[in-house]
């Protein structure tokens, strides 16, 4: 199984300044095959970008691409950023860029056409189950998928996000069948109830409401996994990886 390190895991060394650049030699001495960056970590575009792609050839590393944002818009329509994204994806020689599904319930427009002006035949692209009630349920994702299937859009996929069902109340492992035909990539983090009964993610697989080696039974064993949740230091990180490892 091939393993990604997500950035969120190194969040304080983001704020104290470092680059995600910097980042991409750091993964591969820990052992992962790839690293997804963020697109709100990002300072200066310019040189980041291109600094990531070269840092990635160098340790023949993957490149995964997380944009905070949605496809469609609240009425529905195609968000036009879509182009400028997969353009910054281009420039690190990405594999995968994520997004949120957003309103496709307001759609109205002609899916082949809307998507021909993306490079989907280069990149794949993905949506993820987030922690809203518009496109974190498996009802939202399952429509769009569907629609996006029947119209021979066949490269766009899902990233099944473990941890943020713990945040929108669905049953992890009935999404996890509903949308396992579609499911490519997976994110493994864990989630609890903290002392003042607020829901959190933990820097542990092992810690929280999920059994993670039981629901990962029910999506395909061929696909990206990438550890995403914060932790304080790379022996901590280490200890995941190899916690991870152990369902290989």
């Amino acid at each position: 199984m091939t393993l990604i390190l997500n950035t969120w895991i190194f969040e304080k060394d983001i704020q104290k300044g470092i680059s995600q650049v910097d980042l991409v030699d750091r993964v591969k001495q820990l052992g992962a095959d790839g690293i997804e960056v963020r697109r709100e970590y990002f300072k200066d575009f310019d040189t980041e970008l291109t600094g990531i792609h070269e840092a990635a050839q160098r340790k023949n590393m993957i490149i995964n691409y997380s944009v905070p944002d949605v496809i469609f818009e609240k009425d529905g329509s195609i968000n036009p950023n879509l182009s400028k994204y997969f353009d910054e994806g281009k420039k690190m020689g990405i594999n995968k860029i994520k997004f949120n599904t957003g309103n496709f319930e307001n759609y109205t427009g002609d899916l082949v056409k809307d998507f021909s002006r993306l490079p989907l035949a280069e990149i794949k692209m993905n949506v993820e189950n987030d922690q809203t009630p518009i496109s974190g349920t498996p009802d939202a994702i399952y429509t769009f998928l569907t629609n996006a299937r029947k119209a021979g859009l066949n490269s766009i996929g899902y990233v099944y996000d473990l941890g943020n069902w713990a945040f929108t109340g669905f049953n992890a492992i009935e999404a996890a069948k509903k949308l396992a035909p579609f499911c490519d990539y997976i994110h493994l983090k864990n989630s609890m109830l903290d002392s003042k009964g607020n829901m959190i993610t933990t820097d542990n697989l092992d810690k929280g409401m999920f059994n993670w080696q039981i629901i990962i039974n029910y999506l395909p064993k061929d696909v990206q996994y990438a550890l995403e949740y914060p932790m304080d230091n790379d022996e901590l990180i280490s200890q995941q990886i190899k916690l991870f490892n152990t369902t290989r």
